[in-house]
């Protein structure tokens, strides 16, 4: 298996990952309202950013977040899929960071939300 080196790789990865997550019945009313077509891009450009240190993502991504209906819990839900999904299809450096970024995210976003009383 092979590590993560280009942006296409990224879209692989996030492809993957929202058709697993998308098929669990407890995330999907979080996504409901969501135009993939215009938000992958942005998740491959975030994540382009903070694997490949592709320049140019400046977007709050607590913020665009925030208004979702997300309970807590389904934080984890999103760190195990994702990271599943790592799993399943790179190994090496650049998808091990993957991963720790992932569950700095996670931890980051459940502290916030709590602090937001949701």
């Amino acid at each position: 298996m092979r590590d993560i080196e280009t942006r296409e790789d990224v879209e692989l990865l996030i492809q993957s990952f929202y058709s697993s997550l998308l098929q669990i019945e407890d995330m999907k009313p979080v996504f409901a309202g969501i135009n993939f077509q215009e938000h992958v891009p942005q998740i491959v450009h975030f994540w382009s950013f903070v694997l490949l240190d592709e320049p140019g993502y400046k977007t709050n991504v607590f913020e665009k977040h925030r208004p979702l209906p997300i309970q807590l819990h389904q934080f984890d839900t999103w760190l195990k899929t994702f990271t599943a999904a790592v799993d399943r299809l790179f190994a090496g450096e650049k998808a091990e960071l993957a991963k720790q970024r992932a569950a700095v995210l996670t931890h980051t976003f459940k502290s916030k939300w709590e602090n937001l009383g949701k």
